[in-house]
């Protein structure tokens, strides 16, 4: 019997670890969070603290991993790089290696704005604070990946369909009037696509993601019996979907060269051309009849979505955003924790 043991790792993307590892951390959240529900949060991480270095704002990841760490009986300390020696020119390698001698784990969430929108800066910058860090490296959003918002998105359709094998995944480009980095929908489609469920990637022309990425999502597809298609026909694309999620991001072209370049009015412009590309009752109607919506939030009413869809029955955002917590609760405890937990 292999004995599995995940103390000390990094997560900067769920491509990374193995699909063993990957239900572990899904098992132990959801024992977590059932836990939580009975009053019976257990301390995992007493006297232990969580560096948070927040490049970006954040509502729900501050918030979530902040709660994650006081229910774990811990401390997640908040830090923002511009009002720290980085802000003057610190480097990466010092400041590592200095939060290493005081904690036990270090979150960084760095894109968009942060890295002038050029795609791969903040990746980077979280490789290295990795090399230079001896306590374990969590993502907590960068212009590539979104590890735990994946993993989030996972529990949470898992926990509306236990059996998810050939379950139809649709995440969709929706018009919005902001640019946003490809973390989210990168990850969420990597992360299906290990479990074997049927994923669609919807986008008009334009918008076409990290080839890379791309043949590595077909390449998961293939090894978990599931499927990978990508299509410009949002119809098509929602019909008979189990899950469907839809969200904005940014297009090829403005990722490539940085909006700096390529101009926030011709990006807006280019959005303006998809503006049919909203999740409504129309689009709703062509799911299958047990369908879910979700949303990592934030949620642009009215472009992204109708309220009629954010609103009804049949939405989970709320459940995947609580759903947060107890992944990170999870996550943290298994690489966090001083002794092997599983």
């Amino acid at each position: 019997m292999i004995t599995m043991d995940l103390r000390g790792r990094d997560m900067i993307t769920t491509q990374e670890w193995t699909r063993e590892e990957l239900e572990a951390v899904l098992k132990f959240s959801k024992d977590l969070k059932k836990k939580t529900k009975a009053g019976k949060s257990p301390h995992l991480l007493s006297d232990k603290t969580f560096f948070m270095l927040f490049y970006n704002t954040s509502t729900r990841t501050r918030a979530s991993f902040e709660a994650a760490l006081t229910e774990l009986g811990g401390h997640a300390q908040f830090l923002e790089p511009g009002a720290m020696r980085l802000g003057e020119g610190e480097s990466v390698k010092d400041t590592a290696n200095t939060l290493a001698r005081y904690g036990h784990g270090i979150g960084i969430r760095i894109l968009e704005k942060a890295v002038g929108y050029v795609y791969g800066r903040g990746n980077q910058v979280l490789r290295d604070y990795a090399k230079w860090s001896d306590i374990p490296i969590v993502n907590m959003a960068d212009d590539k990946f979104h590890p735990c918002q994946s993993l989030t998105d996972l529990m949470t359709v898992q926990e509306n369909f236990p059996k998810i094998q050939g379950k139809k995944f649709v995440f969709s480009w929706a018009y919005s009037r902001h640019s946003r980095s490809w973390c989210s929908v990168q990850s969420a489609i990597l992360t299906a696509t290990r479990f074997g469920m049927d994923v669609t990637l919807a986008h008009p022309p334009g918008f076409e993601l990290d080839a890379e990425i791309m043949e590595w999502c077909h390449q998961n597809a293939h090894e978990s019996g599931g499927g990978f298609s990508i299509t410009n026909d949002v119809k098509d694309a929602y019909s008979g979907a189990h899950v469907v999620y839809p969200r904005s991001w940014m297009s090829a072209e403005c990722s490539a060269v940085g909006i700096d370049k390529w101009g926030e009015d011709t990006e807006a412009q280019l959005h303006e051309n998809y503006r049919d590309w909203i999740c409504n009752s129309e689009l709703m109607d062509l799911t299958n009849k047990d369908a879910i919506y979700m949303h990592c939030l934030p949620v642009f009413r009215g472009e992204e979505a109708t309220d009629e869809v954010v609103d009804s029955p049949q939405s989970v955002i709320f459940d995947q955003a609580e759903n947060r917590m107890h992944l990170q609760k999870g996550l943290l405890s298994l690489i966090m924790s001083d002794e092997n937990l599983l």
